[in-house]
């Protein structure tokens, strides 16, 4: 008999405790509202979720407004022409003077090195420049030198800049050798024979 009673002792307590957790099967009462017992367990939204999604919000967004938006504005540089005494001729984001070195081939990595790139600086970039006035984006490349650096390159020819050009307009590289030239709007060596 104990054995029979403990049992229904517990199936007493179970429909009790099942009872309660349910609430009331009264039909006047609003049944709007989710039991006690689920709106305590189920959140709107979880907080791990809420916290992700507002995380990677604010890096997409932080993403966005401080990446560039076109990758050549990247590498700061870009190429552009200006008219001058010589004509129209390249020049760099500064309107300094590039020069082409007809020792050069036009799409091979540079000849001029150790004390010829000393007196003739390279005109490099990390990143493809921005094309600016009177020039064709396609018209521009890099070039990868043995040593790694990329050079900015115009109509293949790689471009340079002349040591003893101070400020932006100079040009006294101009047919230095009779193989420095400064560089046509075409790509040609403005002045060459």
């Amino acid at each position: 008999m104990r054995l029979t009673r403990n049992s229904a002792l517990f199936g007493v307590l179970a429909a009790m405790t099942m009872l309660a957790a349910c609430g009331s099967d009264d039909n006047t009462s609003d049944n709007t509202s989710a039991p006690a017992s689920v709106a305590a367990t189920t959140p709107a939204a979880p907080a791990e979720t809420t916290a992700t999604t507002t995380a990677e919000t604010t890096a997409e967004t932080t993403a966005e407004t401080t990446a560039p938006t076109d990758a050549p504005a990247a590498s700061g540089v870009s190429v552009a022409i200006t008219t001058t005494p010589l004509g129209d001729i390249l020049v760099d984001q500064h309107g300094k003077t590039l020069y082409l070195f007809q020792k050069d081939t036009p799409g091979s990595p540079s000849v001029c090195t150790g004390g010829c790139a000393a007196k003739w600086p390279l005109f490099t970039a990390t990143a493809m420049p921005t094309a600016g006035d009177g020039v064709d984006e396609n018209d521009l490349s890099l070039i990868t030198n043995a040593d790694g650096t990329q050079q900015v390159a115009y109509y293949g020819w790689p471009l340079y800049y002349f040591a003893d050009d101070a400020a932006a307009g100079d040009t006294h590289g101009q047919g230095v050798g009779d193989v420095w030239w400064v560089v046509g709007a075409d790509g040609s060596a403005v002045g060459a024979s």
